[in-house]
């Protein structure tokens, strides 16, 4: 059987939370990752930032719609969902534009798990953590290689 320590990538890209968006923009275009790990000063996994976190960034804000009904107005979406695209929008580093809900996996992890988990929860990566390290990336594409052996 093989495990997520066979296929992963070792050789982890990651960003601290004070990398600036610009600086992941760059790592994305050159590297062609879909995603980055956030990691502290000790290498421990904070969050992650995807590509398409960088792109919500440059879609227009919606505005939550309200109803005006007598003298009130009442908002028909939560304030909260508005406070956060707001945050997003103005992110300018990892640490205001990361998910810090991350789902990770551990080497050892048959690669059956990691692509059940791709396949469940629609991801294209994840990290794969000793503790709170980062030692690796297991991507779909590793996965696919692997399918290939």
């Amino acid at each position: 059987m093989q495990t997520v320590a066979d296929i992963m990538t070792r050789e982890v890209v990651s960003v601290k939370g004070s990398t600036t968006v610009r600086e992941m923009a760059e790592i994305f275009d050159k590297m062609g990752f879909g995603s980055l790990p956030v990691v502290d000063e000790q290498g421990n996994l904070t969050g992650i930032v995807t590509a398409s976190d960088l792109i919500e960034q440059g879609r227009p804000l919606h505005i939550p719609t309200v109803i005006s009904l007598f003298d009130w107005v009442i908002p028909l979406e939560s304030e909260h969902s508005l406070e956060k695209d707001l945050k997003r929008i103005s992110a300018q580093t990892a640490v205001e534009l990361a998910s810090t809900e991350v789902v990770t996996i551990t080497p050892e992890e048959p690669v059956s798990r990691a692509a059940e988990i791709m396949s469940s929860r629609k991801l294209h990566a994840i990290p794969v953590v000793e503790g709170k390290k980062v030692v690796g990336m297991v991507s779909r594409i590793d996965i696919i290689r692997a399918m290939n052996r």
